[in-house]
């Protein structure tokens, strides 16, 4: 199979929020009592929380540092009751041009949006993921890439971006088309932009990949951070 990771959109914005991303405290909008506990992920407007689903009790969120560029940061939270609590955060990539609402395979860019996270795999054993988890040779990057890049993707997250859920990362199935890209995925750094996935650490790879729980109905929220907090 060849590899075609890191290429993908789906597109969604923001409106309203007064909480920002570094804000663990921050409240529903203007006026929220300071130390109040978030009733949504800081940071994240109305426009884009509406298309979280309402059972959804676990986010990823992905704060870009500009619409073109490859630095974010990435936050994960857990809803508990009605309240979000971030549990972890860490530095990230992004596609090297940034971000984008209209994605197409080669852009550079990673697409906006809300995104279920439902299916994982990669080159080593599944860590202990609670997600369905594919190991396969097939996800090793090929050796004529850079050779910080060999490792990309010894572990993987599917971001449910132009691909059919419950079916391995891997699976070049591309509902909305080729140029619509694909293989959108969370995935281990090489110290530098993506194609248009979003990639941390091993230790965070590993980190998401045993806290990630399909009972709790996970998604990804990305963009630029203005872009998301609009």
């Amino acid at each position: 199979m060849s590899l075609t990771a890191c290429g993908g959109s789906g597109h969604a914005r923001a409106d309203g929020d007064t909480g920002g991303p570094d804000g663990e405290t921050a409240g529903t909008g203007a006026g929220a009592p300071p130390g109040t506990a978030p009733t949504r992920v800081p940071g994240i407007g109305d426009r884009l929380w509406r298309r979280v689903p309402a059972g959804t009790r676990q986010v990823v969120a992905v704060y870009g540092a500009g619409p073109d560029s490859p630095d974010s940061t990435v936050r994960v939270f857990t809803k508990s009751g009605s309240s979000w609590k971030q549990l972890r955060s860490w530095a990230a990539h992004n596609g090297r041009k940034g971000w984008t609402s209209d994605h197409h395979e080669g852009d550079q860019r990673t697409p906006v949006g809300v995104f279920t996270l439902s299916d994982a795999g990669g080159v080593l054993a599944d860590p202990g993921t609670r997600l369905p988890y594919t190991r396969s040779a097939s996800f090793q990057a090929p050796h004529y890439w850079n050779k910080n890049s060999w490792h990309d993707f010894d572990y993987v997250i599917a971001i449910d971006y132009n691909r059919v859920r419950g079916t391995s990362p891997n699976d070049p199935t591309r509902p909305q088309g080729e140029h619509k890209g694909g293989s959108v995925w969370l995935h281990m750094d090489h110290g530098s932009g993506t194609s248009a996935c979003v990639s941390q650490s091993e230790e965070d790879m590993r980190y998401l990949l045993r806290t990630l729980d399909p009972r709790l109905h996970p998604v990804v929220v990305m963009g630029d951070s203005r872009d998301l907090a609009a």
